[in-house]
């Protein structure tokens, strides 16, 4: 249900859109004071940062590529090569 309230609203737009796109904060009425600047800029980064951390402790885990040095990959080819050169003239 829609009242006809007017509200104070800090919007922050999400670090993360996988997990949601905005996040909407709602003031109280006492919450800021009319000419009080320092106060307002602490409240919306205190909701950045409320929002930044809600993305990281409750987003995905990041996929870690899982990748050989080259080194390490041509020496299990080689192996793996060698063990076949083998298998096929026991045979």
């Amino acid at each position: 249900m829609v009242k006809g309230i007017s509200r104070q609203v800090i919007v922050v737009d999400s670090p993360d859109p996988h997990i949601f796109e905005q996040a909407i904060f709602i003031l109280r009425k006492d919450a800021l004071s009319e000419g009080d600047s320092v106060a307002a800029e602490q409240v919306v980064e205190q909701a950045v940062r409320i929002a930044k951390n809600y993305a990281r402790t409750h987003g995905a885990a990041p996929h870690r590529k899982m990748s050989l040095s080259p080194w390490l990959a041509a020496l299990v080819g080689s192996v793996a090569v060698g063990l076949v050169w083998l298998v096929v003239c026991l045979l």
